[in-house]
This record gives structure tokens, C-alpha cells and sequence, in this order.
């Protein structure tokens, strides 16, 4: 049987630098009081032994231990409902919650010794994706992970919190073809993203169903969940020689881009174009007129993540990896029975 390696120490790495303990235990805690040098030198010696600190005892916790929230791009009103969340359930657990953005994409050995130094007790990471390598960091930390709606599913076996996004699909195109509309457009997100991939797949469906042709690019994929995609890809859209009647953004910020493509063209909404938005953010009772959206539990995947990662952190067996809260067509004015074309 291998003989498991053993864990490196603060003695360890102060031996090997030939400094006290103390001076490496400064360097992690990013005191200012050590030499560059010997800083430098303390550095790369905790990666080179990839040190990482002792988690706490099962059912013990340090008095300053929180959850961290992490996004790799800027907070819109998708995630603010994601934080809104965690903060929640946070407040009635008393666990902290801390909320960064982490652009880049070094997330290796030191990313996630970082994490645990902080007093992280887990990491919750929302629409990104994490590498199996990322993923073995953070094991190698012991520092439990739950990705909500990630873009890609890695193939080692990782905790993810999301919702029906098929049945999302499903249901908003079914509601324009309720309305009469046939012609009928999509305007997605990332191509590749499992979240748009199932929420494409519920429209196909929807209309396969029902008879009614998707026509050459009437579906359209982004680079992001954001309003100035939805502003281009509706543009294009729009500008088709056979113009849609009704349009099915795969968020509620794309929704509003094509709303805005749609008012610069002297279209309508909803009389000359109906739309659809997923997600049920404050901006779609905000629109004018109010968005049609599918609403996606937001705030609930981000409760459910946390409870989800500290009982990971506690050591408890969770009964499902992968959870899917249920989604519902919320109906509002951007919607209406297709005109008859003259």
C-alpha cells in the first residue's frame, strides 16, 4: 500500500530557509515587517513544498472563518441575487461570506494555500469553470468546492448547484408558440456553456414540437451573458431578410440588448416583436415594458451552495452532487399574440 506523503510544516519550510517559524508564519499573513529577500525566499519555498495549513478539527471552526464567493468577471444583477443569497444564509448560520473577482487564470497551488490562509472554510465558484488541475489544488488544500451554473462540468467529480434550464427553454418557447408567433429566434450565451447548451436544447424542442422552423440564424451564441451581446446578436436578428416575430434571450440583460436593437430599428415591443428573458433579476420588473422571463431561483442556489459547501467543510456525505432547483415563466408585458403581417 503507498505510503501516504506527509504533510510540510511551518518547521519544515523555516528549516529549509533557515529562518524561525515565526518569520514564515509573518510571510503568510502578509505581515510588511520581513526583509524582501527573505520573503522571496520563504515564497518559493512554501510552493516548492506546497505547503498548505492545516484545516481545522471536524466540527471546530476558527472564530474568523467565511466562505468565499468567487466570480470571474464584473458583479451584475445575475450575481447580486447569487450574493444576496449566500449573505442570507450566511447571517442565519453566522458563517461570513466574502465576495471577490478573480479575472485571471492562476488558479494553481498558491491560489488555493492563499484561500486557506485567509480562514476560507470552502469556495463557491459561479459561472466559471475550473480546471481538473484547479480542482486537485484545491483538494491538496482540503478546501471544499461548489460551482453554481458552471460553464463546463470538469470531468472529475465536482459538487455544482443549478437550475431546470431545459425545462426553462421548454417553457419560455412554448409560451411564444402559445401566443401564435412561429417564427421565433434564440439568442444564447457562451456556445459551449452547459446552462446555454440545455436552454438551447428546451427552445429546439419547443419547436420541433410544434412543427415551427428554426431558420438559418434565428440561433445565435455570445461570448457572455451580458445586455451588449444581446444588443448585437438582436441586431442581427432583427436585420435578417425574414424578421422574427418573437425572441428568446437566454438572460435577462441580453434580453434588454435586444429590446434596445429593436427600439433603434422602430420595432415595437410587444406589438411588432415579442421577448423573452431567463433569469427574473430586478431589471426585468424594471424594463419597459416589464420583461417576460423564465425566473431562476437565484437567490436559493446561492443558499443552497453555501449549506452545501459547509457541510463538505464539516466532512458530511451530501446526498447529491449535482442539484437543480426548479424554474417558472413569470409573465409580464414584453409579450403578446403575434400581429397579422399585412
Amino acid at each position: 500500500m503507498p505510503v501516504r506523503p506527509r504533510r510540510a510544516t511551518l518547521a519544515t519550510v523555516a528549516a529549509s530557509a533557515g529562518v524561525s517559524v515565526a518569520t514564515v508564519s509573518k510571510v503568510l499573513n502578509g505581515r510588511s515587517d520581513v526583509a524582501p529577500a527573505t520573503r522571496s525566499l520563504v515564497e518559493s519555498l512554501l510552493r516548492q513544498h506546497d505547503y498548505v495549513a492545516a484545516p481545522p478539527r471536524r466540527g471546530e471552526a476558527a472564530a474568523d472563518d467565511t466562505v468565499e464567493v468567487q466570480f470571474d468577471s464584473d458583479i451584475n444583477a445575475y450575481s447580486t441575487e447569487i450574493i444576496q443569497g449566500t449573505i442570507d444564509v450566511g447571517a442565519e448560520l453566522g458563517v461570513g461570506v466574502v465576495v471577490s473577482v478573480r479575472r485571471d487564470a492562476d488558479r494553481g497551488a498558491a491560489w488555493a494555500r492563499g484561500l486557506v490562509s485567509a480562514g476560507r472554510r470552502a469556495l463557491i465558484v459561479v459561472t466559471s469553470e475550473l480546471t481538473t488541475g484547479q480542482l486537485s489544488a484545491l483538494s491538496r488544500a482540503h478546501l471544499p468546492v461548489v460551482l453554481i451554473d458552471p460553464l463546463n462540468l470538469p470531468r472529475a467529480r465536482v459538487t455544482s448547484v443549478g437550475s431546470t434550464n431545459f425545462a426553462g427553454g421548454l417553457a419560455a418557447t412554448q409560451h411564444l408558440l402559445s401566443l401564435g408567433h412561429r417564427s421565433i429566434a434564440y439568442i444564447g450565451g457562451p456556445a459551449a456553456a452547459a446552462c446555454n447548451q440545455a436552454r438551447l436544447h428546451g427552445y429546439r424542442a419547443a419547436m420541433e414540437a410544434e412543427g415551427a422552423p428554426v431558420l438559418p440564424g434565428y440561433t445565435q451564441s455570445s461570448g457572455h451573458f451580458r445586455y451588449q451581446d444581446g444588443f448585437v446578436c438582436g441586431a442581427a436578428v432583427l436585420d435578417l431578410p425574414e424578421r422574427p416575430t418573437a425572441i428568446f434571450a437566454a438572460c435577462d440583460e441580453a434580453a434588454l440588448g435586444v429590446m434596445e436593437a429593436a427600439r433603434e430599428r422602430g420595432l415595437r415591443v410587444p406589438e411588432d416583436l415579442s421577448i423573452v428573458g431567463f433569469d427574473d433579476t430586478q431589471i426585468a420588473r424594471m424594463a419597459s415594458p416589464p420583461l417576460t422571463t423564465v425566473r431562476q431561483p437565484l437567490r436559493e442556489m446561492g443558499g443552497v451552495a453555501l449549506r452545501t459547501a459547509l457541510r463538505l467543510a464539516a466532512g458530511e456525505k451530501i446526498d447529491s452532487h449535482h442539484v437543480e432547483l426548479a424554474t417558472e415563466l413569470v409573465v409580464r408585458g414584453s409579450t403578446a399574440a403575434v400581429m397579422e403581417q399585412a
